[in-house]
């Protein structure tokens, strides 16, 4: 007798008891976990030379820190024995070198330092599951630093003793205030004061042109003569726009528009479960495309310099590539903003990025229709924890103080979903399989290749970048024959580096063009011979911006006899979704 089967059945099985688990992992799954795991200890259990290696480091280590123990106990003021590995500013105070804490913190940061040597450079395991299992080994022990316990972290005893417990009243009182506000889907305390529309992005503008998927923002000029080609702005739509468009002191945008450039800003919409199947490809034709026909309609006969941000940058390589391919000559300049187009060395981030990580992320996002908000919230988090997750514990609940909001805080916790069918796309086709960078990647049926985009270009990078390490930013000199690139590096990180207004204290950057037939230099050898400059890198960049454009009278906002009216002020409705 035949059995009849239904695999589709089956398959939504599976679909579904992932997406249930995933409530339970964060999203992580549990067989990428154990797989990595189970690598690294096969290959160390038969590796007696590193078994070797680490017993020796154990012992010496050990005999070192306990003789140096006891040499505290006898003299408190005696010259530490023990060389911890890196210098930590969790242990930096001066409450940390007191015995028997200074005895504590460097036991902790031995077990660290054994732990990371057992968790690298094992013969035979893959790179991604070692990498795996380091990560995992750094976040154990930043669970269980001893600055996370009130008990033996000085800092917080001096305190306590200080305010008469009145800093642990004030931690609890934090920790079920954040936690009640977690639940309602509140923001965090003071994120009130940095209202978009009426505290952050507030340059004057109209929004002139809105799909299903973006709305385009055209912004007021404020000068007599603007400059002849448009700045088209193409956001990440991992993030809401205003990031450069914050507070007026510190808006991109405000000193693009002061300084005479006609700005145009793409504003995504936060995707729900009814915009599931919204593909890569959407993105580039009902984002980019539809922007770049509404510019070209109310500023006729210009070229315009577009700028990509983060995974906007990235976009925006897709789009001009397909551009370059079609004969569309629209696109004067290219600017990338801490955007990859190699993702072979994409950083920490990669941690998460594996067949079996990719598949069961596609199963949780498949049974809501998007990555959640929370989702994307909690990996970024935990490539920075000590940062974003163990200093706040124990400065907002231990020591019961406050960080002030301020307006960056304020539009990181405004946080946005990802459509299904596109993250998807983004995973596989640039992170794993490396599409783009390798000439495979697909617009409309035809791949495209990043040699083709003929244009300038201007990459900007950040040095402690964790999402788009500078190095991987620099690759894009690998595919590219624009006739002139030039590389910008600046202090900060992923978002703080880029947002770097003029007076911003303790500011740097490095400059340098590669011109059409100049040799490659790689990168290290880059930063070792561009000389350091200090402040702002928006002021070289607008500079590079405006060189060889004329300035003609501003536009007229929007374009009614081409079907561009004004539709409402900005920053428009998309924004303001949750």
């Amino acid at each position: 007798m035949k059995i009849s089967t239904n695999k589709n059945i089956y398959d939504t099985m599976d679909h579904l008891f992932h997406a249930w688990q995933g409530r339970f992992t964060a999203g992580v799954s549990p067989n990428a976990t154990l797989m990595a795991y189970y690598d690294w200890l096969l290959h160390l259990a038969n590796s007696p030379g590193k078994q070797t290696e680490l017993l020796e480091t154990f012992f010496s280590q050990t005999m070192t820190f306990w003789l140096n123990a006891f040499n505290k106990v006898a003299d408190p003021d005696s010259a530490s024995a023990v060389e911890t590995p890196i210098p930590d500013k969790r242990f930096k105070t001066v409450s940390w070198q007191v015995w028997p804490y200074n005895i504590i913190w460097q036991s902790y940061s031995l077990a660290e330092d054994w732990w990371q040597k057992a968790t690298t450079g094992v013969e035979g395991v893959s790179t991604h599951h070692l990498d795996l299992v380091s990560f995992g080994s750094r976040q154990l022990f930043d669970f269980f630093a001893p600055s996370n316990f009130f008990f033996i972290n000085p800092d917080v005893l001096k305190k306590t003793i200080e305010d008469k417990g009145a800093n642990l009243y004030q931690g609890c009182r934090n920790f079920v205030e954040d936690r009640r506000r977690a639940i309602a889907g509140k923001g965090p305390i003071g994120v009130k004061n940095f209202k978009v529309g009426v505290h952050v992005a507030v340059t004057p503008g109209k929004v002139v042109f809105r799909n299903n998927l973006m709305e385009l923002i055209q912004y007021i000029p404020t000068s007599k003569t603007v400059y002849a080609e448009p700045v088209l702005i193409v956001p990440a739509w991992i993030m809401k726009y205003y990031i450069l468009d914050l507070s007026p002191n510190n808006s991109l945008v405000k000193y693009l528009v002061d300084k005479g450039h006609t700005v145009f800003m793409i504003s995504w919409k936060n995707p729900g479960p009814e915009d599931r199947n919204l593909a890569m490809n959407d993105y580039v034709s009902f984002g980019i495309m539809d922007a770049i026909d509404a510019v070209s309609k109310i500023i006729p006969d210009k070229k315009i310099n577009a700028l990509g941000y983060c995974l906007g940058g990235t976009l925006l390589c897709i789009a001009a590539a397909a551009m370059a391919r079609d004969k569309d000559d629209r696109l004067k300049s290219m600017t990338m903003l801490t955007a990859q187009t190699d993702f072979s060395e994409a950083g920490e981030l990669m941690v998460f990025i594996a067949e079996s990580e990719v598949s069961y992320l596609e199963d949780t996002m498949w049974n809501q229709g998007y990555l959640d908000t929370k989702q994307m919230a909690g990996a970024f988090q935990v490539l920075r924890s000590n940062d974003l997750i163990w200093s706040k514990m124990i400065h907002d609940y231990l020591m019961g103080e406050r960080n002030p909001m301020n307006d960056l805080m304020a539009w990181n916790s405004d946080a946005t979903r990802m459509p299904y069918r596109m993250h998807s796309e983004y995973l596989r086709k640039l992170f794993l399989n490396n599409d783009l960078f390798g000439g495979r990647f697909e617009v409309h049926g035809q791949p495209i290749v990043i040699s083709a985009v003929h244009v300038p270009v201007f990459l900007v990078a950040t040095i402690k970048d964790h999402v788009a390490p500078w190095r991987s930013v620099y690759k894009f000199h690998l595919a590219s024959d624009a006739p002139e690139i030039t590389f910008l590096l600046t202090s900060g990180g992923h978002n703080a580096g880029i947002i770097s207004e003029p007076g911003h204290p303790h500011r740097t950057w490095q400059m340098c063009t590669k011109n059409e037939g100049d040799a490659y230099m790689d990168p290290d050898t880059w930063r070792e011979t561009t000389p350091v400059q200090n402040g702002s890198w928006w002021v070289p960049w607008r500079k590079w911006l405006a060189k060889g454009s004329k300035r003609i009278a501003p536009p007229g906002v929007g374009a009614p006899d081409n079907g561009l009216s004004v539709l409402c002020d900005a920053p428009g409705g998309f924004v303001l979704q949750r």
